[in-house]
């Protein structure tokens, strides 16, 4: 259960804070990361989460201009095993600045980390994942980063991950469309701060429809380096940009 008050709800505005309360109940499967074991453990959790973001671009779901940037903390407490406080943080920051009448350079950095207790010791729902449309393209959902015997992700406790692409309206088609490159990578690290090294990195090209509630977005991406068991090719569907 949760309880929370938000500045705004989905127009937008400069500034936006949420404070809240959690009260979390949870029965969550995972592996013995040394032995590869099955468990199944319950989590009892509560946390007093909080954001605060500044969007300074100009547009909500299509910025050519402007920055934004927004952090969260979560300092929380786990009954699991014992009782034992640790805090969850996240910054997220992107810039957008028109280099050509149709082209619109784009990039973004996320940073997490989770301080005060082991990976092993917090819920796998409460780690930091990466991988998908709105993370590292190129590779699925949650896929990046360390994995159980089985292939399965099993999150960490720091992430660090950036995108950078070249969105180009094109005049054909009454500028209805537009093609986006794009560059991305990540990091998961089993400690408090991300790793300089074991980087993951995707590329692909992106298809945008400029509706008039704003741009329809397809991205196709391959993995740079992938690992065993990743996909060539992963695909993403969603309304407004990437980021």
């Amino acid at each position: 259960g949760g309880i929370e008050r938000q500045s705004n709800f989905i127009w937008q505005k400069k500034w936006t804070w949420s404070l809240g309360g959690e009260l979390i109940a949870s029965d969550e499967r995972d592996t013995i990361e040394a032995t590869g074991e099955a468990r199944r453990r319950n989590f009892f959790i509560a946390a007093i989460p909080a954001s605060l973001g500044y969007d300074g671009s100009n547009d909500l779901l299509d910025p050519t201009d402007g920055f934004r940037l927004g952090g969260r903390v979560s300092p929380e407490l786990s009954f699991q095993g014992g009782t034992f406080p640790y805090a969850r943080m996240q910054i997220d920051a992107s810039v957008y600045r028109a280099v050509a009448s149709q082209v619109v350079a784009a990039g973004r950095i996320r940073l997490g980390s989770i301080a005060g207790a082991g990976r092993d010791d917090v819920a796998p729902s409460r780690r930091f994942y990466a991988g998908g449309g709105s993370s590292v393209r190129g590779y699925g959902y949650q896929q990046l980063g360390p994995r159980d015997a089985d292939g399965d992700p099993i999150g960490g406790r720091s992430l660090a991950e950036f995108s950078l692409e070249a969105r180009v309206r094109l005049k054909a088609f009454g500028g209805d469309f537009g093609i986006v490159p794009f560059l991305d990578g990540g990091v998961l690290a089993n400690r408090s701060l991300p790793s300089l090294s074991g980087w993951q990195f995707g590329a692909g090209i992106g298809l945008r429809y400029y509706s008039s509630f704003g741009p329809i977005r397809l991205d196709v991406g391959t993995p740079l380096n992938p690992r065993s068991g990743d996909s060539r090719v992963a695909v993403a569907v969603s309304l407004g940009q990437a980021f």
